[in-house]
């Protein structure tokens, strides 16, 4: 897993500024990943986003931004119905003190929302650890942009940034 995150010159073409949908469009052609954004109506919950999408909650993939004790950040990508496994992540990440920031620290982090980060188009490439039950499979995630949704196959997620896949969720 990469320790540096790169910087992502993202957020605007030609001085003119991109929409979050736009920068993970980029992003993701960029990396050569197949991916496919629909519109959808808001979702109060990842339950609810479930429905509108037709899917089942373990299919849609929260994105979470977590902090480390040096300010520098990595995404943990966790299916819905489960929740991150704090010592197992500490373990992976081998270190002794991980938090989910308040949401203002993961927008200056990421460039995005909650409810809408996704690693495609971050402003920074942080590190990205997936849950070991979300390859073989379609995901949906965030889309940079609410009322958005995003699907992409996992194993190509996971080759895009190189995640390490590991046991760090536990159901909810």
């Amino acid at each position: 897993m990469a320790e540096s995150p790169e910087s992502v010159d993202n957020l605007s073409d030609g001085g003119e500024l991109r929409t979050g949908r736009e920068r993970v469009a980029a992003d993701a052609e960029a990396r050569g990943v197949d991916i496919r954004i629909v519109e959808r109506p808001a979702a109060r919950s990842l339950e609810e986003a479930a429905s509108l999408l037709g899917l089942q909650s373990s299919d849609i993939v929260k994105t979470l931004v977590v902090k480390r004790s040096d300010d520098t950040f990595v995404f943990a990508l966790v299916p819905g119905g489960r929740k991150i496994a704090w010592a197992k992540l500490r373990g992976v990440l081998q270190v002794n003190k991980l938090q989910l920031p308040d949401a203002s620290v993961a927008l200056a982090a990421t460039g995005y929302e909650r409810g809408t980060i996704t690693p495609f188009g971050s402003t920074t490439a942080w590190p990205v650890v997936a849950a070991a039950t979300i390859p073989g499979r379609p995901v949906s995630m965030g889309a940079g942009d609410h009322g958005y949704s995003l699907f992409v196959e996992a194993d190509d997620l996971i080759r895009a940034f190189g995640a390490t896949v590991a046991d760090i969720t536990d159901p909810e």
